[in-house]
């Protein structure tokens, strides 16, 4: 399932000056008059292919394919057998049915999946786009999720509690659901449809380890990547089928990966380390709900010294300082910037990790923007820009581009920081869905400059 809480969502209202909410401000003033233009939406995919050794991916697939992320083992491989077919139900919001076409047309020409829709109860797959409410009251914390053996959620509800719906019982996939929420930005329900109907193809499990996939807890990437693909594309190899153990996919996983990612060999080995249990959970305390912030910190800061602890210079290190810095917003500015700037520097090194890099570059420009310094915030966004447009992420993209705004309104450029103001906002309304939203955005990001500070 896709966690409800985002750890990776913007979270700039640390710097933002305290104002009272009876007094209206110029942001607000302009955010409440500012018409919003039409919704814009990305066109041909610009996936980044794999960057990783053949012999990594192989121990990743092993690790994706054969565990739950609850840790525990699956007995066997399982897939859909010949043509695959895809339907919805429910109420669709705006953006789905393109979204979906777009999504399998990749499928097809990128992972080799045949893979179709069809609007019949026959469906391999069903997509049932329902109130995020009908999605809480089943699972908490979840914005989406994937059940096997399912056609609708009533179905769901009647056989959530027994073995039809246990992924561990499974033989081979026949037939499964897709809930999706109806009533949320159509950037959340996008990624929500990548990432479940990623998992109802293929693997099942997520990996913190790695740096350039939906596969992953910190729900960085947001649409599939290059990796994805290959390993879906490896999922549905031939040679592959149901009803494989661990050890009989572990004899055939390098020769697929040598046949159809022959890049693959041209680089490195990197083994990185396993995740111990006690880092995720320190982490998903840290950032999910239910626990003070006190209680956060501590989380937090348990999982910092694991990662050192563990010799840790990659991008899990990284999320350490970044999750620190998020917290330390409402506590202590000064600590949340040097773990946000920790967090840049060590995103910095991997190619992997160019969207982590924006985003924590997006951090570092609010705080040159509260000050007033917007030369520098232009240094921190531009080479962000282009990032967050290639993972086609609205949100990302129309916070850089607002911030990218003021910083030039704080330079004297004022005319162009209007139409990079005006431009950011068709980007927001996909990225983070309703006006109210987007106005609280736009209002959120112009606050933090002290050109705005005053009274309207």
């Amino acid at each position: 399932m896709r966690r409800f809480l985002l750890p990776f969502y913007l979270a700039l209202s640390g710097c933002m000056p305290a104002t009272p909410a009876d007094t209206p401000t110029r942001a607000q003033t302009e955010a409440a008059s500012m018409s919003l233009p039409a919704v814009k939406v990305f066109n041909a995919p610009r996936p980044t292919p794999s960057l990783r050794a053949n012999s990594d991916i192989a121990r990743d697939f092993l690790d994706l394919t054969f565990n739950l992320e609850s840790g525990r083992s699956l007995p066997i491989l399982t897939r859909f057998e010949g043509p695959i077919s895809v339907r919805v139900t429910g109420q669709p919001s705006f953006g789905l049915g393109s979204d979906l076409n777009r999504l399998l047309h990749r499928l097809r020409t990128e992972a080799r999946i045949d893979i179709s829709q069809q609007q019949t109860e026959s469906a391999n797959i069903t997509i049932e786009a329902v109130p995020r409410s009908e999605i809480r009251k089943l699972l908490p914390q979840a914005a989406c999720f994937v059940a096997p053996n399912v056609s609708s959620m009533a179905q769901y509800r009647l056989a959530r509690r027994t073995s039809l719906v246990n992924w561990t019982s499974l033989k081979e996939r026949k037939k499964l659901s897709i809930f999706l929420p109806n009533d949320a930005s159509p950037q959340e329900v996008r990624d929500c449809l990548h990432e479940e109907l990623a998992q109802a193809l293929g693997p099942l499990n997520d990996l913190y380890r790695l740096p350039d996939s939906v596969f992953n807890d910190d729900n960085v990437h947001t649409v599939l990547t290059g990796f994805d693909m290959l390993v879906l594309r490896a999922y549905y190899d031939p040679s592959l089928r149901n009803g494989m153990t661990k050890n009989e996919v572990a004899s055939r996983i390098g020769g697929i990966l040598t046949r159809i990612n022959p890049r693959g060999a041209q680089f490195a080995p990197r083994r990185l380390t396993r995740t111990p249990r006690s880092w995720i959970n320190s982490i998903q305390h840290a950032l999910g709900p239910g626990a003070s912030q006190k209680e956060r910190l501590n989380a937090a800061n348990n999982a910092m010294q694991i990662a050192v602890a563990m010799g840790w210079s990659d991008h899990r290190r990284a999320f350490s300082h970044y999750a620190m810095g998020r917290l330390q917003m409402s506590v202590n500015l000064k600590s949340a910037r040097e773990h946000f700037a920790i967090a840049a520097r060590l995103y910095g090194q991997d190619p992997s990790t160019r969207l982590h890099s924006a985003y924590a570059a997006s951090q570092l420009a609010s705080f040159y923007i509260a000050e007033g310094n917007g030369e520098a915030a232009l240094q921190q966004i531009g080479p962000h820009l282009d990032t967050a447009a290639k993972y086609e992420n609205a949100a990302l993209m129309s916070t850089l581009m607002l911030q990218r705004a003021e910083a030039l309104d704080l330079a004297g450029r004022t005319s162009e920081g209007r139409t990079v103001r005006m431009d950011s906002l068709g980007w927001a309304r996909y990225g983070f869905g309703p006006d109210w939203a987007v106005r609280a955005k736009l209002r959120e990001i112009s606050s933090l400059s002290p050109l705005k500070r005053g009274r309207g």
